[in-house]
């Protein structure tokens, strides 16, 4: 058993009601599991791989209902996608102490958190065209340490997006749900090459992760506006923020 049978009951409770947050804005909830599975003892060289695993099935569920609800933007994925596939498989197969990254990317949240509730001042409402070249050097970046931390890297892509004004919410949480498939199977491959394996166990939380995922990216999809889903991004940041930077 990779999990203290005294606290696998209140883990499993808990498990969903994470994918349901992070599905809900269009993420896998890479950073919200690993969080979990340290606070229950899970054992430290099964955290990354399980936390991908997750990922893919919690990030497909997410980016499938946004995409039949019209909210992918093809171009903008790619762009991302081209760079970030190889270098997250690369990020992936690299093993080494990762706090300092974690602590420098936790800071970086919270100035996103802050510009994205309007503390710095009003965001504009227009959309701008992305250059190829912003989103191949904004992709690898964030597909080498998303393989390199084990997250699939959609909280930093979506603030970014935000930012930057590339693109709307729900947009962001389309383009992010499959960009965080792509660089968790990246990371994942990478894990497994480097000699690394996947619990018996690990798939048994797929089920229960799927349920909290699946309500979370109808809701997040379909009943929320983006003022809501802004807040609610924020509050997602927050978690793995401090999650980044104590655990």
């Amino acid at each position: 058993m990779i999990f203290d049978i005294e606290n696998i009951l209140v883990f499993l409770l808990i498990l969903p009601i994470v994918s349901f947050f992070y599905a809900s804005v269009g993420h896998g909830g890479a950073s919200g599991y690993l969080a979990l599975m340290a606070l229950f003892s899970v054992t430290p060289g099964l955290m990354k791989p399980t936390a991908l695993l997750l990922n893919l099935f919690v990030a497909a569920i997410a980016f499938y209902y946004y995409y039949k609800e019209g909210y992918f933007n093809k171009k903008l994925f790619l762009y991302f996608a081209i760079a970030s596939i190889p270098m997250s498989i690369l990020g992936g197969y690299i093993e080494v102490d990762a706090t300092i990254y974690k602590k420098v990317l936790a800071v970086l949240l919270i100035f996103a958190v802050l510009k994205m509730l309007n503390v710095f001042g009003k965001e504009s409402t227009k959309i701008r065209d992305i250059k190829l070249w912003q989103g191949l050097l904004v992709g690898g970046i964030i597909g080498f340490f998303s393989g390199l931390i084990g997250i699939g890297g959609g909280i930093i892509l979506s603030p970014i997006i935000l930012l930057l004004h590339w693109g709307k919410m729900k947009e962001a949480a389309a383009v992010s749900a499959l960009f965080i498939w792509v660089n968790s199977a990246g990371g994942l491959v990478g894990q497994l090459s480097s000699g690394i394996s996947l619990s018996i166990e690990s798939f048994g939380l797929v089920a229960i992760a799927l349920i909290g995922g699946f309500f979370g990216a109808y809701f997040g999809s379909k009943k929320m506006n983006n003022q809501s889903l802004r807040y609610l991004l924020a509050f997602v940041l927050v978690l793995a923020s401090v999650k980044l930077f104590y655990v």
